[in-house]
């Protein structure tokens, strides 16, 4: 079935030969601008949140983006279908068998991701297989032997909130078989549950491939993927905020405010604090379980120079390099 090409370059509003910074600070200025979190419309920044993320998914990532770059070049020319040679979606080269196109809805990602740059593909278990294969020699010549239902595989985008207090997500699921082009589809919904982490599978019971003679369905597995925030970088349980300074409060020392998933706090910077240094917040992180426990939140300081100067900060600045007896290549 074929999927829109997306244009990650044109929804970031970014040049192709955009630097790794460039890119970088489109996609903040854009998430602070469309997060649901302070959208006045909801409904629609969601939609154009989740459509950002995607675009840095691929862009911010060296080798997706490479990806992305030479399946540009090979796209048919009106921009529909996969380019020659690629594999269709729900492929199984168990039993060389062709199953079911398999197309989520509710993920967060679009067919194009998914088909390309997500998961999508289906586990084999090898041994099940080789015991159905002996359960249909036993059988002879009987195409219907006991054979359980492939795995389906798939990533599901998680924003920071739902990782800090779980969710209810609603997903479809449809199923397209290539033979016929018949399709059917279901909806129901997945538990994200909190401190959900990169990477984690949520099992979906009997909503993978369908099972033959009688036997059982296949599982969903739906991989969780965390959406890029503007504010935060995760590691684990752990947060990461970059904190731009002056140079004077760096000198001098400060009290900032910071922000953290459940609001903000006030954090106390240490006179003769160097650029990278990190400043930890404990307890201000991402669930680690059930029990209520969260991990910390580490501020990297950065230290920002001015761009330009007055005629009247030049003179200070000039004032404090003949005063000043620092002299960082003497350390």
């Amino acid at each position: 079935m074929p999927v829109d090409f997306k244009d990650y370059y044109t929804v970031l509003g970014v040049p192709r030969e955009a630097s790794e910074d460039v890119i970088k600070k489109a996609f903040r200025k854009l998430a602070r601008q469309y997060h649901p979190d302070i959208a006045k419309d909801k409904k629609n920044a969601e939609e154009k949140f989740k459509e950002i993320n995607e675009a840095n998914e691929v862009l911010s990532d060296p080798a997706k983006r490479r990806k992305y770059d030479e399946l540009g070049a090979n796209w048919q020319t009106d921009g529909h279908g996969p380019p020659p040679g690629a594999q269709p979606r729900g492929w199984s080269a168990a039993h060389g068998r062709e199953d079911q196109e398999v197309h989520f809805g509710g993920t967060g990602f679009s067919d194009f991701f998914e088909q390309f740059f997500g998961g999508g593909q289906r586990g084999t278990n090898y041994d099940d297989l080789f015991r159905q294969a002996q359960r249909g020699h036993r059988a002879g010549d009987n195409p219907e032997y006991a054979e359980p239902g492939v795995e389906v595989e798939g990533d599901i985008l998680v924003t920071l909130d739902e990782v800090m207090h779980g969710s209810l997500r609603t997903i479809s699921l449809r199923r397209v078989d290539p033979r016929t082009g018949e399709a059917a589809s279901e909806t129901f919904q997945v538990r994200i549950p909190p401190g959900a982490q990169e990477g984690r599978r949520i099992r979906v019971p009997g909503k993978g491939g369908a099972g033959r003679g009688g036997a059982p369905a296949g599982n969903l597995y739906l991989r969780v993927r965390l959406a890029a925030h503007p504010d935060f970088r995760c590691q684990q349980a752990d947060l990461y905020h970059d904190l731009e300074l002056a140079p004077w409060e760096a000198v001098l020392g400060a009290q900032v405010v910071v922000p953290t998933p459940t609001g903000s706090v006030k954090v106390r910077i240490p006179p003769g604090t160097n650029n990278g240094h990190q400043l930890r917040v404990r307890g201000q992180g991402l669930p680690t379980g059930a029990d209520g426990a969260r991990g910390d939140l580490y501020v990297v300081v950065t230290v920002q120079m001015p761009a330009a100067l007055t005629a009247e900060e030049r003179a200070l600045w000039e004032k404090l390099s003949q005063t000043s007896r620092f002299n960082p290549r003497a350390l």
